[in-house]
Order: structure tokens, then C-alpha cells, then sequence
């Protein structure tokens, strides 16, 4: 190829983003640089916080620049390189961009991969990457279960909910997931071994309310929240004393026409319990501890992963908005090469 298609952000979306908020535009390959080294990209994460680094509001990462490509984790091969330890032929993994080729620095964010060591190279995106080190770390450091705790997952379906849901188990607790629909409520029982399920469509944060308590009558003490709205308020209803919430993702908010927020944070102060933001970015340094693990329960057949792949740069945007409107199953991957 002679040409870098790169699916880029035209304007900030306000609310869900449509075809309009951006343009698949073609770019010159870039040329190299002493210590850079060219990779042609061949899948894609597609994830949630994309959304926010749309926006030019404050946030852990810098807005993406109008004009440029939309920020994704990807995974790929060194087509060229001047750059010593990244050689031709070389898988490599790296917050890059949805784009065809893109550039690596020395010392920068991407390093090698080795492809024989996974099932499928595409388990750097869901298990061994930023998907699976939020669960472990999120649940595990953040949440702290203890056996015997009631662990509440919000966005029970989603790639890093699920994944919360079956290591809870692992650790002794009794775990409800919230998702959307029967085939989702089925699967979280079924497949990924949940004790219980709700299904929030057509429930209002009463009976998101009333659904928590008739499973957990006693409260919950552990919430892994990755929704927001009403249903971070219906968990906060139905704390157990000393709580603890890690606040992953507010999906139901990042869309949002205007002000959404939760309503019972009095409850934080009846129950003495606590509630902390993660950030996947600050267990780096133990992401080989992590990937450890993670590796030896899914090879013991304690955990299982699902991926969901749509195929080509031109269905960038329905294969991201799939993350929004529920239809995908299992981590959200767009496949490029």
C-alpha cells in the first residue's frame, strides 16, 4: 500500500457520535525517523473511553486533535523499522490509532509481542490487555473482595464485566451481574458462571432497586461499576456496611444530552463505604504479574474470554457503536489488515 487510510475525527460529537463526526481520509505513509519504526496495523481495541477522548473536556489522556486518527490500542507488524530491538516481520502492541499504518518510537508506548505465547493474537486486546489488567487490578486491588462478600457488576456482559464476574468467583464471592437483555442475563448465568442476573431494560432505578434487593437482601459489598445513571444509583440504594465501589465506567452518561450524575451518594455516608475511581494505566509496572495469572486460570478453564471481531476500516463506526448499543458479544475488536 501506497496510501495510510486513517479513520479520523472530523468534529467533537455532542451526544451519540454519527458518520458526520468523522471521515475514513487517505495520508502519505510516513517516512522515518532514526529510532521510529513503521507498523502496519492489523486489529484494533475498541473501547468505551474512546468516547471521552473524543470530547475536548479534562480527562487522564489529552483530546483527540481534530483532523487527526481516532486513538485506539492496536496490534500489528513492523513493516520497516530504524529502530534497534523492533525488526521487520515483528509483532508489536501499542496505543496507536484506527489507521492502517502507524509509527512507533523507541521508548514509546509499543512493544513486542509474541504471538505463539496466546491461543490468538488478538488476546493482547481482551485478556492479556487493558480489558483483562482492569478486571484483575480493578476487582482484585481496588474492590478488595474477601470470600463471601456479594459483588454487584454493572455492565455484566461486557468484556471487562464479565471477566469481574468469573474472577469474583474464583475468589468465594456470590456475584450479581446487571446487562441488558435475556440473551446477556442467560449468558452471564450459563456461560461465564454468575449466581444471578438482572435485566435492566424497562426497569427504572426503583425497580433496579427492588431487582438488587431481592437477591442481595442483606446489601452488597462490593460494586464494580461500569454503567452509571440509575444503576450506580440503585447499587448505591443497597449497600452492606463498609462497601467498597470501584468506579470503572459511566457508559449510560458518556452520551449523555446533559448533567447525569448519581443521586444517592448519602448512602456512602450511612454505610461508611467507600468509592474509588481506577485506572488501568496505573498497574503498568505489574501487567506481567497480572497477565500470570490471568493465563493459568483461563488454561485451567476458570475463566473464559469472548471476542467479538468486525472486519474493516470502513465499519469503524457501526463496530464502536456496538459498545453503546449492546450488541456486541464479547471484547469489541475491528479488524484492519
Amino acid at each position: 500500500m501506497t496510501t495510510n487510510r486513517q479513520f479520523n475525527l472530523k468534529r467533537r460529537p455532542e451526544g451519540a457520535p454519527v458518520a458526520d463526526d468523522f471521515a475514513l481520509e487517505g495520508a502519505p505513509l510516513p517516512k522515518l525517523a532514526d529510532g521510529q519504526f513503521l507498523i502496519r496495523n492489523h486489529y484494533a481495541s475498541l473501547d468505551p473511553a474512546m468516547r471521552g477522548w473524543m470530547s475536548d473536556a479534562d480527562s487522564y489522556m489529552p483530546p483527540i486533535p481534530l483532523g487527526a486518527p481516532v486513538r485506539a490500542s492496536t496490534i500489528g507488524i513492523v513493516e520497516d523499522s530504524r529502530a534497534e530491538g523492533f525488526a521487520k516481520g515483528q509483532w508489536v502492541m501499542g496505543l496507536n490509532a484506527i489507521e492502517d499504518y502507524s509509527v512507533g518510537t523507541l521508548g514509546g508506548f509499543t512493544q513486542p509481542i509474541d504471538p505463539d505465547a496466546v491461543p490468538s493474537v488478538t488476546n493482547y486486546l481482551s485478556l492479556f490487555g487493558a480489558v483483562g489488567m482492569t478486571a484483575y487490578f480493578g476487582l482484585l486491588d481496588v474492590c478488595e473482595p474477601k470470600a463471601g462478600d456479594v459483588l454487584l457488576v454493572s455492565g455484566a456482559a461486557g468484556a471487562v464485566g464479565s471477566l469481574v464476574g468469573q474472577i469474583g468467583k474464583i475468589k468465594g464471592c456470590t456475584v450479581i451481574g446487571i446487562a441488558g437483555g435475556a440473551e446477556k442475563c442467560a449468558r452471564l448465568t450459563a456461560r461465564y458462571g454468575f449466581d444471578h442476573a438482572i435485566d435492566y431494560r424497562g426497569k427504572d432505578r426503583a425497580a433496579l432497586d427492588a431487582a438488587i434487593r431481592a437477591l442481595a437482601p442483606d446489601g452488597v459489598d462490593v460494586i464494580f461499576e461500569n454503567v452509571g445513571g440509575d444503576i450506580l444509583d440503585a447499587g448505591l440504594n443497597n449497600l452492606r456496611h463498609g462497601a467498597r465501589i470501584g468506579l470503572c465506567g459511566l457508559i449510560s452518561e458518556y452520551n449523555a444530552p446533559g448533567p447525569v450524575g448519581a443521586r444517592n451518594l448519602w448512602q456512602l455516608i450511612v454505610h461508611r463505604a467507600s468509592i474509588r475511581g481506577l485506572l488501568v494505566a496505573d498497574f503498568v509496572p505489574r501487567f506481567a504479574e497480572g497477565a500470570v495469572q490471568l493465563g493459568a486460570w483461563a488454561a485451567e478453564g476458570r475463566l473464559i474470554v469472548d471476542e467479538h471481531i468486525d472486519e474493516g476500516l470502513d465499519n469503524a463506526l457501526p463496530a464502536f457503536m456496538r459498545l453503546f448499543e449492546g450488541s456486541n458479544q464479547g471484547k469489541m475488536i475491528l479488524k484492519i489488515a
